[in-house]
């Protein structure tokens, strides 16, 4: 692994290019830098959710997200290193499992909104979502390790559905789409 940063404005970067972990140079607009910042800005939102009030099994779940994601990021970095564990994703898919089972099915589409927690939560699931469109801009263009864009597809599922646990934590739920389409179809089979 690289040196440890040990000051913080180095001038490196005023040509307007970046170094990366390899010690190679690379231009600031690079597709890898692009899906680096992604997966920082992510990993950024996650601690702002973690502010809010949440239970404690949601919060270590959300903390080991975030060791997870400065993993991704670090392969990011270091082109021909693995550093995200097939662990990884297998802790996503299993915390997918539990939190669903305890959800009811969506019958409609649902907003972003409900508590503070539940909307920060859905916009880290935006901000994953563009993560995962940059790194696989990058994959397209570079070789890379297909569980980076595994990991952040799954975990944008997994925020989605952790925003409608955090809606309930008090009692509440889902905030519904008011569909005109389907509430005239509703209309004209008698429900209300």
């Amino acid at each position: 692994m690289g040196n440890r940063l040990t000051q913080i404005a180095t001038r490196t970067g005023d040509d307007g290019s970046t170094g990366l972990g390899d010690n190679s140079r690379v231009p600031k607009d690079h597709l890898r830098v692009q899906a680096m910042g992604d997966v920082d800005e992510l990993n950024s939102q996650i601690g702002v959710l973690l502010c809010e009030p949440m239970p404690e099994a949601l919060r270590e779940l959300l903390v080991d997200v975030q060791h997870q994601l400065f993993n991704l990021g670090g392969e990011l970095s270091m082109p021909g290193y693995t550093l995200l564990k097939p662990e990884a994703l297998l802790q996503l898919d299993d915390a997918l499992a539990t939190h669903n089972a305890t959800l009811p099915r969506l019958a409609e589409f649902i907003l972003p909104a409900g508590t503070r927690a539940a909307s920060l939560a859905h916009v880290c699931r935006t901000v994953a979502r563009r993560a995962e469109r940059a790194v696989v801009a990058l994959g397209a263009a570079e070789a890379l390790n297909a569980s980076l864009r595994q990991y952040l597809n799954r975990l944008s599922d997994l925020l989605f559905v952790l925003a409608r646990v955090l809606n309930r934590v008090d009692g509440g739920d889902d905030v519904y789409w008011k569909s005109e389409r389907l509430t005239l179809a509703a209309a004209e089979n008698g429900q209300d």
